[in-house]
């Protein structure tokens, strides 16, 4: 019953949040009104907020259907080319996250190997499972790594000074429709259990995702999401995001919690820098560049593409590649590194 009334309570908070950032025209109010103001809520409510994993999944497979129904193929012509352009992004955002790691061990007397995992510019969940798994200390990694997706999702719409581009068709929906909708996410589901099987990474978005994409190869139709069911997906991630920040996390001493936001404020300044160089490279647009290559997630970053008007297909490709990039090299590499300094540490090297 508590958690019934908790999650009555984010949910109101969330709908203030839509109501507020739309009328005072801010970007992607359905996304960032109930993430900033869930967030900034849970430190004036005294009550434990809830909001459940399932509804916030519910939203990356919808949002995951959508976006794979946005994807285009034209990306892929001279792919040598793009992958090129990819790897060097990808070793610069690597080299400046190590730099920033040496950074947090001068600075902030973290262990070199807690400074470097707070940095990885990895998938949130994939990091944190790293490092609970690493036994590294775990509310200093979760910190650093929630303050750093909240402002990236955050702080790149407000920097862009973009507004929510409403590409969906305003139509009734048919009985046929939204049979064909409901078929489609219990397909989506089923592709997610397999991808949760297979170790996936973001499964729930990732595989509904690549299921639109294979049926638009085979030039299967899917029908439109219609825009009330991408908002309430929405709604549901920014109340997911917006609670991962806790009162309770910011119990660091002072210099710890202000490394965190220097540290991401660093990167976000990174980010806008390898956009621009894209712009040049690759003659995409500004927007389209720095959601490319921020560190945030491939599901909030290809989210933010489809609602400010980027290229989703670009974004998504690059999000998906760094994501990828760090699963399969990068984590493993750091796995051998902790065993080193594990090693070390305990006189055995």
């Amino acid at each position: 019953m508590h958690n019934v009334q908790s999650m009555g309570i984010v949910l109101g908070v969330s709908l203030v949040g839509v109501w507020i950032f739309t009328l005072l025209h801010l970007p992607v109010p359905w996304l960032l009104g109930p993430l900033f103001f869930v967030l900034i809520s849970q430190f004036f409510i005294k009550t434990d907020f809830y909001w459940p994993a399932a509804l916030r999944n519910m939203g990356l497979i919808i949002i995951g259907i959508s976006i794979g129904q946005s994807f285009q193929f034209h990306m892929f012509k001279n792919l040598g080319w793009l992958i090129g352009v990819m790897l060097l992004m990808n070793g610069m955002i690597l080299l400046f996250s190590f730099l920033l790691s040496l950074m947090l061990v001068k600075v902030g007397n973290l262990p070199l190997k807690t400074a470097i995992i707070c940095t990885v510019p990895g998938g949130f969940s994939q990091v944190v499972a790293f490092a609970e798994e690493e036994e590294i200390d775990l509310p200093i990694v979760t910190y650093f790594h929630v303050i750093r997706v909240i402002s990236i999702v955050i702080g790149i719409p407000l920097l862009l000074h973009v507004h929510a581009m409403n590409s969906q068709k305003e139509s009734a929906i048919s009985f046929s429709t939204l049979m064909a909708l409901i078929l489609l996410f219990l397909v989506a589901i089923g592709a997610v259990w397999v991808g949760k099987k297979i170790k996936i990474p973001v499964p729930y978005f990732l595989l509904p995702l690549i299921l639109v994409i294979g049926l638009q190869f085979f030039s299967i139709n899917t029908p439109e999401v219609p825009s009330p069911f991408l908002q309430m997906a929405q709604l549901m991630m920014g109340a997911y995001i917006g609670k991962l920040l806790t009162p309770k996390m910011l119990v660091f001493e002072k210099k710890i919690i202000l490394l965190g936001i220097i540290t991401t404020i660093l990167l976000l300044l990174f980010t806008v820098g390898q956009g621009w160089m894209l712009m040049k490279m690759m003659n995409y647009s500004l927007a389209t560049g720095i959601l490319s290559t921020a560190a945030g997630g491939l599901d909030q970053m290809s989210l933010l593409a489809s609602a400010i008007g980027a290229d989703v297909s670009v974004v998504t490709v690059f999000q998906l590649f760094r994501i990828l990039f760090v699963f399969i090299f990068i984590l493993p590499l750091l796995k051998a590194f902790c065993h080193y300094i594990d090693q070390r540490d305990a006189g055995r090297v």
